[in-house]
């Protein structure tokens, strides 16, 4: 299969949040009064739309208070750096060499992802990028419409059970990597189209 268009999610596909964004999450926990709940138990407590995560930790905290407690501790000055992940940028890059067409479509603040998008060397790489979205599935039907995507030429790359239920809801392929946020038991629940365990899959895959 070509594939002509791709959405990736950032945070999972491409930026390594195996140990970061837990570690994001246990701080806000412990800013919120729980510092019992280890970063062990809330992967497997965590689910996406991360407001439904949050309201089932925390019924009474409001979406606008998440993100200013997500803001105050990401810029913490022990908040872990950023990084990608091994040969993800180096496919990204050979994907926009064949003029694949590139999007990003993330949850993350446009303050975070823009310095990481430079930090990992993929300025000027993505067609589009989307950020600060809470719920995917009505923004992809946007994407699809507004770039002219056929639907059998378009994946969109995720680490999520919420991402793939997005993608399908759109008509798109959908591949599930299990090296982000959720794990591949928890993936196989989706029934994604691909599910891939490592760089070279994907590549396989898209090209």
């Amino acid at each position: 299969m070509k594939f002509k268009n791709i959405i990736f999610d950032w945070s999972g596909p491409i930026k390594d949040v195996s140990y970061s964004q837990y570690w994001i999450v246990k701080k806000m926990f412990e800013e919120l009064g729980d510092s019992k709940t280890t970063i062990e138990e809330i992967k497997k407590l965590y689910e996406e739309p991360y407001m439904k995560f949050w309201a089932k930790a925390f019924p009474s905290l409001s979406i606008e208070s998440e993100q200013e407690l997500y803001r105050k501790t990401i810029h913490r000055p022990d908040c872990p750096e950023p990084i990608a992940y091994d040969d993800i940028v180096g496919l990204i890059k050979k994907l926009k060499s064949q003029d694949i067409k590139l999007v990003v479509l993330s949850s993350d603040f446009k303050e975070t992802v823009l310095p990481e998008m430079k930090k990992f060397n993929l300025e000027e790489i993505f067609d589009e990028v989307i950020t600060f979205v809470h719920d995917k599935s009505g923004v992809i039907h946007d994407i699809i419409k507004r770039n002219n995507f056929k639907q059998e030429e378009t994946a969109f790359i995720g680490d999520s059970n919420n991402e793939m239920k997005a993608g399908k809801e759109a008509g798109i392929i959908t591949i599930a990597v299990t090296w982000g946020i959720f794990n591949e038991e928890k993936l196989k629940l989706a029934n994604p189209d691909y599910l891939v365990h490592n760089i070279k899959e994907l590549e396989e895959i898209l090209l």
